[in-house]
């Protein structure tokens, strides 16, 4: 009865705000009359499958795998389980994404989007325009035996050219290059802290304190270590330059 009560309330508070001519919504579906509305459909259509594949293209086309592995392997490194936690992570990798994409991005959008909203292009002419800037970046981040490998995993013969190469084998290719480099950065970020470990276990074991966890010992150390080098600002400008 007292959520009745509410929507009665509610509905009173509407009919008072809006009077006899209160809005009506139709959910009907009925039959395209206008070329023009048969377009609105298809761009609402364009729209929702972009919004469905926005996380899976920002895995694949973008520079969001090696960054957020890297930090993940620089969490790893010094020790420390939940700090700074998933979130922050993720929200940091994802701020970098946005500035090292913005370039490609913006000649996607002037050279594809805005041409299209104008109907100076078509829907075939929007999509290279806007795809070209994107493969031209994983182009640049792909090895090219990884390249390979997926030629001939589909059994194609190579491409002659950079523009022949399709976007359904470089993206797969992209991201194990992406992978790949990733986890040697995180290897270079792991040594030092690495040989700090090791360095903390051996003094303790010299000194005869069995009992006493080296994590205890290492892990300031290693956070000292980590803030006289700043190691953000040099972890985050090196992973800024890595990408060609």
């Amino acid at each position: 009865m007292k959520k009745v009560f509410i929507s009665l309330f509610f509905l009173g508070l509407f009919t008072l705000a809006f009077g006899a001519s209160a809005p009506m919504i139709d959910l009907s579906i009925a039959p395209l009359t206008q070329p023009a509305q048969f377009v609105k459909t298809i761009n609402i259509a364009i729209i929702l499958a972009l919004i469905v594949l926005a996380p899976t293209l920002l895995l694949m086309v973008t520079s969001f795998t090696r960054l957020i592995i890297v930090f993940g392997f620089l969490r790893q490194a010094l020790g420390m389980q939940q700090s700074p936690p998933n979130q922050i992570l993720i929200s940091l990798a994802l701020i970098m994404t946005i500035f090292i994409m913005e370039p490609y991005a913006k000649k996607s959008y002037n050279n594809a989007i805005v041409p299209y909203m104008n109907k100076k292009i078509s829907y075939e002419v929007a999509f290279k325009r806007g795809s070209e800037p994107f493969k031209k970046f994983m182009l640049k981040n792909t090895r090219e035996k990884d390249l390979a490998l997926f030629y001939r995993i589909k059994k194609e013969k190579n491409p002659k050219n950079i523009q022949a190469v399709s976007l359904t084998v470089l993206m797969p290719a992209f991201m194990v290059s992406e992978l790949r480099t990733a986890f040697e950065i995180g290897f270079l970020i792991f040594l030092p802290f690495l040989v700090i470990d090791i360095v903390v276990a051996s003094i303790l074991m010299s000194l005869g304190m069995m009992m006493l966890p080296p994590v205890m010992i290492s892990l300031p150390i290693k956070i000292i270590f980590f803030i006289i080098i700043d190691g953000w600002s040099l972890v985050i400008g090196n992973l800024a330059q890595s990408f060609k």
